[in-house]
Order: structure tokens, then sequence, then C-alpha cells
């Protein structure tokens, strides 16, 4: 059986911090070469990655080094960067000479969602994708997503060609009405779709828990690292394929790579303490809604008001400095079918039903100050 950990490589070693794309070659080869020399073979990397050099740098460590077989590689094709038929080809050629290899294992449309779907549709990219396939020049194919459980079910319901679904997936998100991690991966599941997982860790915010959190995880094991009880959380789903970790240094490596390389699902007792820990974690929310969703059927503005609160407590909740959160994304998709926070009249009707007695109007104000501005 294949392992399941994957070597993302959208944060590593850098020579200046304040340069995303100044990649340590040296440190990033020897990270590359333990990997590899622990039985493990999936790197995942995009177009854009640390200031779009992640590509050139997979050649440069990985592809020139070892053998084609002896690793898997995924790269992806994202709406933004594609404004007409040609720039598909366009790029899809430019990633092989980056890489420097012939064909890709595994290729995703990058990052579907209600905005991107549009564009994919638009430009083909569908059929475009499964030519690729047919042409030897991809081995499988499949989509990152960063949406909500019904569109990912319209997805695959119209394009059953997919293989593969790569999802945000963590303890933290598994229940959040924001991100739905549970319901998105249920979905994949019941299309019959394998799941590529990514933000195991959420981006570092669950490796600097709380110490209420850490108490309780070192109190049942001592010796695990508190990033382990994330990262083997999300390889226990059993539709799992493969969890994603972006290690930025050799320390990282080695601590995943020690308990992912014999890997022992989750047992009774630790899925216990992990959703303790997210009760912990999101007791210490900004916004205490339950989600009862008493509020948004009535507004005249249609606002998803309990998602964008639970959008906003987790994007408060990241750790400090991350140049990109996911949860601005997931505001930005809910806003093409829901009123923005900042649309709010006021007319109290939804703080009139609210069994929390929430100031809603003016912490919509805050949401749209964070989100929008």
């Amino acid at each position: 059986m294949a392992k399941k950990l994957g070597f993302g490589l959208m944060r590593l070693p850098l020579t200046n911090p304040d340069d995303g794309g100044s990649i340590d070659l040296e440190e990033t080869k020897k990270m590359v070469d333990r990997f590899l020399e622990k039985g493990f073979t999936y790197f995942d990397t995009a177009w854009m990655y640390c200031n779009f050099k992640s590509e050139e740098a997979v050649k440069e460590v990985l592809v020139s080094r070892h053998d084609r077989d002896a690793f898997t590689l995924t790269t992806k094709l994202h709406s933004g960067f594609i404004k007409t038929l040609e720039d598909r080809d366009k790029i899809f050629n430019e990633q092989r000479r980056k890489t420097g290899v012939d064909y890709f294992d595994y290729y995703l449309l990058h990052d579907i969602n209600t905005h991107s779907l549009e564009v994919y549709k638009k430009l083909d990219c569908f059929n475009w994708i499964q030519e690729k396939k047919k042409q030897g020049l991809v081995r499988h194919i499949g989509f990152s997503f960063h949406d909500g459980p019904e569109l990912l079910d319209k997805v695959l319901t119209e394009h059953p060609e997919f293989e593969y679904v790569q999802l945000q997936l963590n303890y933290l998100d598994w229940d959040s009405i924001g991100v739905q991690s549970r319901k998105c991966y249920e979905v994949a599941a019941k299309h019959g779709k394998q799941v590529i997982v990514m933000e195991p860790v959420k981006g570092g915010t669950l490796a600097a828990v709380p110490d209420s959190v850490k108490n309780l995880f070192q109190e049942y094991n001592p010796e695990a690292s508190i990033p382990s009880w994330a990262i083997r959380f999300a390889a226990s789903q059993e539709n799992v394929f493969v969890v994603l970790s972006g290690m930025s240094n050799m320390e990282q490596l080695e601590d995943n790579t020690s308990y992912m390389q014999d890997f022992v699902p989750i047992n009774e007792e630790e899925a216990k303490r992990i959703k303790e820990a997210a009760d912990l974690i999101n007791k210490n929310i900004t916004i205490p809604c339950t989600g009862c969703s008493y509020c948004a059927p009535g507004c005249p503005m249609q606002i998803a008001i309990p998602k964008y609160f639970s959008l906003y407590n987790a994007d408060l909740q990241e750790v400090k400095g991350k140049d990109w959160t996911p949860q601005g994304e997931y505001y930005d998709n809910l806003t093409k079918d829901f009123g923005k926070a900042s649309e709010c009249i006021a007319c109290g009707q939804c703080e009139g039903v609210c069994p929390q007695h929430l100031e809603i109007i003016n912490l919509l104000k805050d949401v749209a100050d964070h989100f929008e501005d």
C-alpha cells in the first residue's frame, strides 16, 4: 500500500524569508532525498507556488536527480492565468519544460469554485484535461476545491471522469459551517472519488495550538508532536488517498515521516481527544454563533450570516503572518450567491430572532472590514 504522506512544494525552505521565490535548493535537495529514502513518493506543486519558482525547483531537486519511476508528480492548471484556449497548452507545455518531465502522474484543475467554474467551462478545460490523459501526457486527472458540498456534488455529477478531489480537510474545519470539510469529504466518497488532503494543519495553525489543547494531547502521548495529531486525523479518513504537508525544514520532514512511515490510524480515544481539542479551540472564537441559521432566511439582502461568522472566526484563529488563508476565498465564493456583509441595511430582523442575542449588525461590519478591505 502506498504511503499516505505527500510532500507539498508550496512552503519550501527559503534563503530570504521575505522572498517566497528564494528557495534554498541545497536544503530542499536533502529533504527530497530523505523523503524518498524513507519510502515516500508523492510530490505536489503548482504554477504559482513559491512566486512561480516551485516547478523549476522540482526539476533541480527531484527530476534531474532521481529516476522517473521513483516518484509521482502533481501539478495544476489555475483559472486565473488562462484567458484563451491557447493559454491552456501554453501553460501546460511550460510546466513540462520547467519540471523536466514528459508526463505528469496527476494533473488537477486548480481550485474549482463558483467563480473559476465559469472560466473552466468557457475554455473547455474539462475536455482538454481528458485529452491530455488520452495522449499519455497525464496519468490521472482531478481537481482541487475550495467551496461548498452542493457545488462539489454538482461538479462530480456532471464530470464523473475525474478520479481525485483535493480538499481542505482538518479536524478544526471538519464540522465548520463555513469550510464544511466533512460534508465535502462525504460528497467525494459518495461519488467514489479518492481524496487528496490539503491544509491538514491549516498552514501551521494546528501546530501552534492553545496550551489547553497541547496538554490534552501530551497527556495521552507525550512523544507525539502536535502536528501529528492533525495529519493522522486526516489520513485516518477511509477515502483519503494522500495527505499533503508543506514542509519547510528537515525537522518537519523527519517528524512527519516518522509517524507516517508505518501509519497507524487514530483510535477511539485519540478521536475523542481530537474532538475535544476542536471544541477547546472553538471556545476561544470571537463570535459565539452556533450556526442555527434562524437569522438567514428573513434577511432582505440574503446575507449568509452564520457562514460568514464561521469563516471570520476561523480566519482569526490562523497563525499570524501568513500571506494567504483560504477563508477569504470561501467568503468571496459565497458572495456570488449571497449578499456581502457590507450590504447589510441594518433592518434588525436577524437580531430579533437570534437565540444568542448577538449584535449581528455590528458584527457584520467587522466581517466586512476583515474580508472586503
